[in-house]
């Protein structure tokens, strides 16, 4: 199973997600496809999104049982910990 969460996407995009995965929230996709469709769909996602942010987040066979990927601009950016995928938070912007 997958999962792509967009924020702030143009609807050219929304549009073609809604074609190959289900809508169940806005902007909360999902559905169930092998690697190679879900890589050709996130191409799809990169190419497309624009000054929004998105999210993808599948089963994988690692210790945590997911993987993730993100694009765009978020606070919320994955890092390596000893192979472990944490989120680390950017700071805010004007933060000092």
């Amino acid at each position: 199973m997958m999962v792509i969460a967009v924020e702030n996407a143009p609807p050219r995009l929304r549009g073609r997600l809604a074609v190959w995965l289900l809508e169940i929230r806005a902007g909360v996709y999902v559905g169930r496809y092998s690697a190679r469709v879900r890589e050709r769909i996130w191409a799809q996602v990169e190419a497309g999104i624009a000054e929004g942010d998105a999210v993808m987040c599948w089963a994988a066979p690692t210790d945590q049982g997911f993987a993730f990927r993100t694009v765009g601009r978020n606070r919320r950016m994955p890092v390596d910990f000893d192979g472990l995928t944490l989120v680390q938070f950017a700071p805010r912007d004007g933060a000092g």
